[in-house]
């Protein structure tokens, strides 16, 4: 708020919509800010004017500026396999494994069970995922193996990996 005044000249209370629009033009223009931080600085104004002042604008009048959303870098095959391979030990190995084979979140994994891998239809059952939505994915086979491997190599009874958030 004291940014937004003193870019002015003026209390923020005697400003308005038009302002609002100017200040955005210069947060991009001027100040060279990304548009994740100008949403930011827009989102306190809002606020500002709607909930302090008791001023409602319409939304027209303080639009919010659109992020632009980058495609994710997609590992090569061999980069995958260095990474699972770079794994300190097999704990770490079958995480990374499990994570990249299945495309289950890490809060996913840390409740996966023994119970929830069906080796004869070669799926994995992954409940309350997101949205608290269960789901079956696909089991390959190489995964099979290394969770074999590691549940001999543990000799646990459930499998519940717990990472650190």
């Amino acid at each position: 708020m004291q940014d937004f005044a003193q870019h002015f000249h003026q209390p923020p209370d005697k400003l308005g919509p038009e302002h609002l629009r100017q200040y955005q033009a210069h947060l991009f223009q001027d100040k060279k800010l990304n548009a994740g931080t100008v949403q930011q600085y827009v989102a306190a104004l809002r606020f500002f004017f709607n909930k302090t002042l008791k001023r409602r604008y319409p939304l027209d009048d303080i639009p919010m500026p659109k992020r632009h959303r980058k495609l994710p870098e997609i590992l090569s095959p061999d980069e995958v396999a260095l990474l699972i391979a770079s794994a300190s030990n097999l704990f770490h190995q079958t995480i990374l494994m499990t994570l990249y084979a299945t495309g289950m979140r890490r809060a996913e994994l840390c409740n996966l069970k023994t119970t929830d891998i069906d080796s004869q239809r070669m799926m994995v059952h992954i409940r309350q995922g997101k949205g608290g939505r269960d789901r079956n994915v696909p089991l390959s086979q190489k995964l099979l193996q290394t969770l074999r491997i590691y549940w001999r190599y543990g000799s646990l009874q459930v499998m519940s990996f717990r990472l650190r958030a």
